[in-house]
């Protein structure tokens, strides 16, 4: 009886290891997919890093000798943000290198500085948190907090070279601005220093807040039409220009 019992349930052995090489042969088939996918992507990786990181570098060159205002230093950050987008981390950061070696073979070192800090890194912040999808507010901050450190690496480093405190330059402008809106307020007193101080942090901090802005609302417009779209706005943004996303 307990032979008998035993003799169906053999014939599936068969069936099993069959299913079994079914499964092998179809991983392998998608490993081999994979690598060929890999081995296909990896030179359009190198170019696009490539050709993305000399148009940040051509950006900021134009703008250094052919300066139209406000118009291309918006995109300083950009191109290395769609490499992010496009091929990760490891390349955004191979871009903001060769953006810089680029620059510091054309232009100097000491220019090829002031546009890694901050704006190559900004690219590479950008794209970090548009890829994780996180609200404008966020990047924002984030990106004013690491252009206001850029301000004042630029002041730094300027100030080593050419031998004067450019600070006291940078405070100067701001007592004429704050004397200025003092006398139109009707406030008759003189800002003390600590005043001033606190008053050119507040607007070095301001304007990169409005610039961060700026550069979301043009790579909102732009990436989009190259297929790789960044986290929508608010929704006041949208109404306020009138755009269907």
């Amino acid at each position: 009886m307990t032979i008998s019992d035993s003799l169906p349930d053999e014939p599936e052995e068969p069936h099993s290891l069959k299913s079994q090489i079914e499964a092998d042969e179809l991983l392998d088939k998608q490993e081999n997919f994979s690598r060929q996918q890999l081995k296909a992507d990896a030179p359009l990786r190198m170019v696009e890093t490539a050709f993305l990181a000399s148009a940040s570098s051509l950006i900021w060159f134009i703008n250094n000798y052919f300066p139209l205002g406000p118009v291309l230093r918006i995109f300083f950050p950009v191109p290395i943000a769609l490499v992010y987008l496009r091929w990760g981390n490891r390349a955004a950061w191979m871009a903001a290198v060769v953006s810089g070696l680029l620059l510091s073979v054309l232009m100097g070192p000491v220019r090829s500085l002031l546009f890694v800090m901050p704006f190559a890194f900004m690219g590479v912040l950008l794209g970090a948190t548009w890829h994780r999808r996180v609200p404008w507010i966020v990047s924002i901050t984030l990106g004013t907090l690491l252009g206001t450190l850029g301000v004042f690496f630029r002041v730094w480093l300027l100030s080593v070279l050419s031998g004067e405190d450019l600070w006291i330059y940078l405070i100067n402008q701001t007592a004429d601005f704050l004397e200025w809106l003092f006398l139109n307020l009707g406030i008759l007193a003189t800002p003390s220093v600590f005043f001033i101080q606190v008053g050119a942090i507040a607007l070095i901090i301001i304007n990169n807040f409005i610039y961060l802005f700026v550069v979301h609302l043009a790579a909102w417009l732009l990436l989009d039409r190259l297929g790789n779209p960044i986290p929508r706005p608010p929704r006041w943004v949208q109404v306020l220009i009138d755009y269907e996303g």
